[in-house]
């Protein structure tokens, strides 16, 4: 879909929404929300700042429709990980898939969400909040797995699911950290394999 705006001479201009959102997702990902300034986003984007306060609403409004893409486009492998037969297989399917987002070659690295709660100020607490909100939502699913995965004697009963959810955050959340610091892959390969190593049951 093309959206046609149009430029200071009066001139049609056309632009799709669908590559400029995209556009917007990448420098939100390599600077986080407060970091990423309008004039940096409308380069990346295409597009004059009118025509994005047209198509997009206000910068706020931006990110929450990239962070809505990022899940789509990003984040799909979460839904195929609780759909493993196994506690296990539902921690490999994450690990890996969170290490090929976060390590990947054609986009930034590091976890969207995780650059965008660690760099928010007070100035910016509805999206924090709503980074956090979404995270919370993804955890209660993953939860919900593990129970079942209790039940089943996939690990033993004095093992509390919601402890193997925070443990399997606090990995993700620590290998984003270290792959946007610029961690070589092998070593967080190697942090997926010595967690699996760990992992309590079958």
């Amino acid at each position: 879909m093309e959206t046609r705006t149009h430029t200071a001479r009066g001139r049609p201009r056309e632009f799709d929404p669908e590559k400029a959102l995209s556009a917007a997702l990448t420098v939100f990902w390599r600077r986080g929300y407060e970091g990423a300034s309008m004039a940096e986003l409308t380069e990346a984007m295409g597009i004059t700042k009118p025509s994005l306060y047209a198509c997009f609403g206000n910068k706020e409004s931006l990110f929450r429709k990239a962070l809505d893409l990022y899940e789509r486009e990003k984040l799909c492998y979460i839904k195929t990980a609780l759909e493993a037969p196994t506690a296990k297989g539902v921690a490999e399917r994450l690990l890996r898939g969170s290490l090929a987002i976060q390590t990947g070659t054609t986009d930034p690295h590091g976890c969207l969400g995780v650059i965008s709660t660690v760099a928010c100020t007070t100035q910016a607490e509805s999206i924090r909040d709503d980074v956090i909100a979404r995270r919370a939502s993804s955890d209660a699913a993953l939860a919900e797995r593990f129970d079942r995965a209790r039940a089943e004697g996939d690990f033993p009963k004095t093992i509390d699911p919601q402890s193997l959810v925070t443990y399997l955050s606090a990995i993700t959340q620590g290998m984003a950290v270290q792959a946007s610091a610029g961690t070589p892959r092998e070593k967080l390969e190697q942090l997926v394999e010595t967690t699996l190593a760990v992992w309590p049951g079958k």
